[in-house]
This record gives C-alpha cells, sequence and structure tokens, in this order.
C-alpha cells in the first residue's frame, strides 16, 4: 500500500509492505456554512444563552476584545469587523476598544503580523496591542483559584465593562479543544499563571489530553479562571480544510464554547474500534512541522489509538530543528523520559517543558521512532529512540519489527486527525 504524508511543504509518499494490515486515518472537516458575514452577523443577532452583542454593549465605554496571535488561523479578519461594528451601532467610542492579542508567553506581534491577524483598516482605527505575560504590572492579582493557581490577568481585559473573545475551536493536547477560555487563560494570563496551568500538577492527569472536556480539569480551571476574570461573551469559529467558516458560536462563554465543541467532536472524531500495534504519524506539513517542539502534538494525538506497547513512528520535516532555546535545552538535558519526568517533577516549571513532559509520558506507553531530517546530527541522539532522516527507511524499519498480520494505522495529517477508540470515547467522558 502506497500512502502520501504531509511532510515539509511538498510532501513525501511511503509503501507498507504486505505483511501488515494497514488504515489511514484521513483528517475530518465540516463543510463551510454558507457565506461567512451572513454568518456571523446571524450569530451576533442570535448568540446562545445571551443577549444580543448590540444590547450587552449598550452604555459600555471601554470594551476588550481578546483575539489569537499569529500562531493560530482564527479568522479575525472576516469576524472582527461584525464585532466592532455592532459595538460602534451600541454607542461604544471607538478610542475605548481594545484589542489584546493573547499571546500567553508567546512573542509580541509585529508590525506584519498585525496587519495579518486584524488587516490595516482595524490597526489604524483601533488600539491593537500584544499581551506581556512577563509584566508583572500589567495584570490584575484576582485572587485564587480552589487548586491553587494564583490569577494573573491583563489588567486591560479586567478593567474594561465588557469583556470579549474571538477564537477558534479544534482538538488540543491539554484542554481537550481550544477555543473559548483560552482567550483567557494561558491566553491573557501572568507568567506565574501560565506556568502553573503547565505544571506536572496538570500535565501529568491522565484526562488533561485531546479530546477530554467534560472531565478535563484543566478545562474547568480555566473556566473558573475566566470567570474570575468576569469573560462576558465570545465568538468561536469552527473551521473547513480550507480555513472557511464551518461554523460560528457567539454567546455565553460556556454556553456557546460547549456547542461549538460538540459541533467539532461530532464532524471530525474517527473512531476506531480497537487500539493498533502501531502508528506512522505526521505533525500535519508545514508549518506545522518546521520544530520538533510542535511535531510532539503528532505523537500525543496518535498516542491515543495505540496499544500499551506498541509503536508510534512520527514523520516530520523539523526544518528548524528543536525549537525554541529552552526546549532545545530541555531536550539535551534528559537522557530518556523517566529522567525527564522524575526531575520536572519537583523543579520550578520552565517554559516549553510542558511539550517535553506530554511526550516523555506518551513515551512510557509506547515505544517511540522519528524521521525527522531537519534536526542536527548532534541532536538526534537526544531523541527517545531511532532516527532517520529518510521517511521510507524509518517505514521499513518500524514495519520489519511487526509479526504478519498487525495493524498499523497511518495518518498523514497527523494532529489534524481526531482519533479515539470508540469504548474510551463512548463511556469516559471525553
Amino acid at each position: 500500500m502506497k500512502v502520501r504524508l504531509a511532510f515539509g511543504r511538498t510532501g513525501v509518499e511511503i509503501e507498507l509492505p504486505s505483511h501488515v494490515r494497514a488504515t489511514v486515518l484521513q483528517a475530518k472537516f465540516a463543510e463551510a456554512a454558507g457565506a461567512a458575514d451572513e454568518v456571523v452577523a446571524a450569530a451576533l443577532r442570535r448568540p446562545l444563552a445571551s443577549p444580543p452583542l448590540r444590547d450587552l454593549a449598550r452604555g459600555k465605554k471601554r470594551v476588550a476584545i481578546a483575539v489569537c496571535d499569529i500562531t493560530r488561523p482564527a479568522p479575525n479578519r472576516t469576524v472582527l469587523p461584525h464585532v466592532l461594528a455592532t459595538l460602534e451601532q451600541a454607542g461604544v467610542p471607538r478610542a475605548g476598544v481594545t484589542i489584546l492579542i493573547a499571546t500567553g508567553l508567546h512573542r509580541a506581534a509585529t508590525l506584519q503580523e498585525l496587519h495579518e491577524i486584524v488587516g490595516p483598516e482595524v490597526l489604524a482605527r483601533y488600539t491593537v496591542v500584544s499581551h506581556n505575560a512577563r509584566d508583572a504590572a500589567a495584570h490584575c492579582d484576582l485572587g485564587t483559584t480552589r487548586s491553587g493557581t494564583r490569577v494573573l490577568i491583563d489588567r486591560r481585559f479586567v478593567e474594561s465593562d465588557l469583556r470579549l473573545s474571538l477564537g477558534f475551536i479544534e482538538p488540543h493536547l491539554m484542554l481537550g479543544f481550544s477555543g473559548g477560555r483560552k482567550l483567557v487563560a494561558p491566553g491573557l494570563a501572568g507568567e506565574e499563571t501560565i506556568k502553573r496551568l503547565h505544571s506536572p500538577f496538570f500535565m501529568r492527569n491522565p484526562r488533561v489530553v485531546e479530546g477530554s472536556f467534560v472531565e478535563n480539569p484543566l478545562h474547568h480551571e480555566l473556566l473558573e479562571i475566566a470567570r474570575m476574570a468576569r469573560h462576558d461573551f465570545i465568538i468561536d469559529v469552527a473551521l473547513t480544510r480550507s480555513r472557511q467558516i464551518a461554523g460560528v458560536f457567539a454567546g455565553d462563554p460556556e454556553i456557546a464554547h460547549a456547542a461549538g465543541v460538540e459541533f467539532v467532536r461530532q464532524s471530525t472524531l474517527a473512531l476506531l474500534d480497537e487500539p493498533v500495534d502501531a502508528v506512522i504519524t505526521t505533525s500535519a506539513g508545514y508549518p506545522l512541522d518546521l520544530t520538533y517542539y510542535q511535531s510532539v502534538k503528532g505523537v500525543t494525538a496518535a498516542s491515543h489509538i495505540v496499544k500499551p506497547g506498541g509503536a508510534i513512528l512520527l514523520i516530520a520535516a523539523c526544518h528548524e530543528g528543536l525549537g525554541s532555546a529552552e526546549f532545545a535545552g530541555l531536550v539535551r538535558r534528559f537522557p530518556d523520559p523517566q529522567t525527564c519526568l522524575a526531575s520536572t517533577a519537583d523543579e520550578p516549571v520552565v517554559i516549553d517543558q510542558w511539550q517535553l513532559e506530554k511526550l516523555a509520558l506518551v513515551a512510557q506507553k509506547a515505544r517511540l521512532s522519528f524521521c525527522t531530517p531537519g534536526i542536527a546530527a548532534a541532536d538526534r541522539a537526544f531523541l527517545w529512540g531511532p532516527v532517520f532522516t529518510e521517511p521510507q527507511r524509518a517505514v521499513d524499519a518500524l514495519c520489519a519489527e511487526l509479526a504478519r498480520g498487525a495493524t498499523v494505522a497511518v495518518i498523514p495529517e497527523g494532529p489534524y486527525v481526531f482519533a479515539q477508540l470508540r469504548r474510551t470515547e463512548s463511556h469516559a467522558g471525553l
């Protein structure tokens, strides 16, 4: 069987031997909802479990709008003009509107990125600024959650009269699904808060994974933080394969987001009856497979369908190497997943350690191998398994270890495939 995988900019074709039973899991996406402007306008007029945005905004002088940064493909340039027009109709002064780029601990947006995120017309007319998690004075201390997280949220959001967010919903390796509360924390949270949310306290909980929602403790932690920050209204979207709008979920931050999550789950879920002996996965090609850091998502997404002791092969270009300096330092520091988990259990949280910690948890369950040609030869020794530079050689090596009739799932677009086991999805409260 020949299968084409997303790999770098051009993709790559692999061939599986006849002695294994291969299943290809293709990414599923919802269809476009219709004319985007009409769908967005209708959602603002008839939101879920909330008065219309125009009614909420009437009489307000200061409004904060959290939007995704450049690392997320949210269609801000389509949605934001409708939101701003509604605020203007409600009498909100233009000078009173602040658009906050919810960067979390990512760097500030460049001028070019601001043009891409909100569009030149909005940028010329409104205040658009990046959140800075490291500026302690820029945050309000809202107290602590029931679990002990100190809640620091961007002062410009908290002190506004109306607090909105624009996001999009897709499976997320920790939160179950993105969107909604994520635009408040970690999006607008202070460094101390963000590190706590990415600490072993949450990262090692078996419910803090892709697709887990109802019983995900990190999800509920973020809901609690969003309530403390008085998150008033969301406009979240689901997207098609070509990044068109498949659905708009506006209104109450919890009810509208939950409706969007259910829509995404039903339209993208791929169910398997039984776990497989091995998975061949990717990080969905460029730009997601530029670094090893981002490519970890392909492994964690595949971990839900592999047998205990099974094998996962990641095929990702990684043309920019390991990733950030902090992440690269962690990769080079820990010779094996056990050392990683033991060392990070009690030490202060380091930026980006959560991604490696998630990989270590998978490595305790499955045997890993990698085809990551962009990673420097000196760094390949730090990966937790055999490393190859040619995809077909990596596939051949994996299959040579499998018995006749072994089951192999091939995921050409890695984390874009939301795959679960049928019995797990149906009874585990995911």
